[in-house]
């Protein structure tokens, strides 16, 4: 009986520990599962390319085209006819490439004595030109510039009296006193860095090549006692027009500075970037450098600003000031989709839960492409009547998913569920954009000068460099010349008053023409909506595809 019983308990026992193990091989393979996706993931973004454009099979216009599907062999090829137009020739590439540059002609001609008939001996006159075209470039030309002030004194009083009036010419004051700097100087330095991203050394080591003595320090100097005493006046006012609009955008990236106050050289620093919607009167492109990522940073920016804000999923953009709502970013939503579909086998993506969630997002911005050229108040109607069903029905799918909290899907669908409230914000103004590239196009021109320069040395040369970064790209998004456009600045400010500043902003109709980058004509982007095509039944290609019936809702 006793030996029943010890049998039993043995076998409970067993059992009991091949139910922990069956668990733990399950989570393991979950985890090998986890583990071989992020390797995957890993050597794709180091081997692969860098685009998130959708495979050829998911691009919508392949997605639901079923023309191959309707195909009939059996009916005869249609028959065509001739037809015959005219249309006027288009003005060559490069002639319109050209056509903005100055033009230096060299005639070559024969002198009278070289054109003389070889047959008759008589003069032969110009029959015709033919115009080879080039460019060429004269790299930048440095020039020693001596100020020669003169002084005038009258020798008569100075022999009759004690007293000798002198007189000096009245001369432009230097742009920093006891400095070789020039506008022109500081201007160039600037732009190399700024726009070019040539780092202070090797700039120094190009100078040297031309005989030009300039070290790195004496250009960061320059650099920041400009942006200090100068520009910055600039950088405010334009801050004070962002602040005024009621949409914008937002973004954060990295920045090492070695002399902080009591931090590590190593410690990561963050530049913040705020921007103009597209709808905005004027775009502004504002930088600000701050020690840490912290949330206390966009509450103190954002304190005077009521609208909406464009962001990334960060945490710290969801504790602003009353009046700001938070538009997400669903670009940043399709990245996890993207990344679970390239973990699937190729063989498996068709129909796969990878797939549908990409597409549904596909649909979100191809309706968006379409409605691009509308107004605003067009814009949202559209979004109501197309994008948002195709919204709500993706959010309801998600929430039926079964995902392992650490698993790639589980990614996925986290994300979309805690951020469906910023993600559906784009629904409630039709200048909303539907992702935040807006900003991560503008943060990229500082992405790309930090791989050249590295780091900056102190807190003041970041802040520098976050006022001269606001000053070019606001520049550019207002087609200024950013060499131009920061030589008047700096040729400017020395000597204008504190109230005339509204002259100098970007967009000011007062800036001299040689500011002005010439902008090639641009047809107007507004066109009439059609209801009509694919895309407009795609909602219901999608349900067909996935086997969803008409109105059931996917909970």
């Amino acid at each position: 009986m006793d030996a029943n019983i010890d049998l039993k308990q043995e076998n409970e026992l067993l059992k009991a520990e091949i139910s922990a193990l069956s668990a733990r091989i399950a989570e393991m393979e979950l985890l090998i599962k986890f583990y071989e996706d992020q390797l995957l993931l890993s050597k794709k973004r180091q081997f692969g390319s860098s685009s998130e454009q959708s495979p050829d099979q998911l691009r919508l216009e392949n997605f639901f085209n079923e023309a191959e599907e309707q195909v009939e062999p059996a009916l005869p090829e249609p028959t065509y006819e001739e037809v015959t137009y005219k249309r006027r020739k288009r003005v060559g590439k490069r002639e319109e490439d050209l056509s903005g540059l100055p033009v230096e002609r060299i005639d070559y001609e024969l002198s009278e004595e070289e054109r003389a008939c070889p047959e008759c001996g008589g003069l032969m006159c110009d029959i015709g030109v033919t115009i080879r075209d080039e460019i060429e470039i004269i790299p930048a030309r440095v020039v020693h510039k001596e100020h020669a002030v003169h002084a005038y004194g009258c020798k008569k009083c100075g022999r009759s009296g004690e007293y000798t009036p002198i007189i000096k010419t009245e001369t432009p004051a230097p742009l920093i006193s006891g400095s070789l700097a020039t506008p022109s100087a500081v201007a160039h330095i600037a732009v190399q860095k700024y726009v070019n991203g040539v780092p202070l050394y090797r700039q120094e080591k190009g100078l040297g090549y031309d005989n030009v003595t300039l070290s790195r320090q004496t250009m960061a100097n320059w650099i920041v006692y400009c942006a200090q005493n100068y520009l910055l006046a600039i950088y405010n006012l334009m801050k004070i027009y962002l602040l005024r609009e009621t949409v914008l955008h937002s973004d954060e990236t990295t920045v090492q500075v070695l002399h902080e106050s009591n931090r590590a050289a190593q410690t990561k620093s963050y530049e913040w970037l705020y921007l103009t919607g597209v709808y905005a009167e004027h775009p502004i492109v504002i930088y600000e450098y701050k020690e840490t990522r912290s949330q206390a940073h966009p509450q103190e920016f954002l304190k005077d600003f009521k609208g909406y804000l464009h962001t990334d999923g960060y945490q710290a953009y969801h504790n602003l000031p009353p009046g700001i709502t938070v538009v997400g970013c669903w670009f940043h939503a399709r990245r996890y989709w993207y990344d679970l579909y390239e973990t699937v086998p190729k063989e498996k993506r068709n129909g796969s839960i990878a797939e549908r969630g990409l597409v549904y997002i596909n649909l979100l911005f191809a309706f968006d492409d379409e409605f691009s050229g509308l107004e605003p108040s067009e814009r949202y109607k559209k979004r109501l009547e197309y994008s948002k069903p195709v919204s709500d029905e993706f959010f309801a799918w998600v929430g039926s998913l079964r995902a392992l909290p650490k698993s790639q899907l589980g990614g996925a669908v986290h994300y979309a569920l805690a951020q469906r409230e910023y993600l559906e914000n784009v629904y409630l103004d039709g200048r909303l954009d539907l992702s935040n590239n807006r900003a991560e196009r503008s943060i990229k021109p500082f992405v790309q000068g930090r791989k050249q320069w590295l780091f900056s040395n102190t807190p003041n040369g970041a802040e520098s460099s976050s006022i001269f970064y606001s000053i070019i790209e606001t520049a550019k998004e207002n087609n200024l010349h950013p060499f131009n456009y920061i030589k008047y600045l700096l040729e400017t400010l020395p000597s204008i008053k504190t109230d005339n500043l509204e002259s100098l902003l970007p967009w000011s109709h007062g800036l001299p023409d040689c500011c002005r980058v010439p902008v090639k004509l641009v047809k107007d982007k507004l066109k009439t909506y059609k209801d009509k095509g694919p895309l407009h039944q795609a909602l219901n290609k999608l349900r067909e595809k996935f086997r969803v019936p008409q109105g059931v809702t996917l909970e």
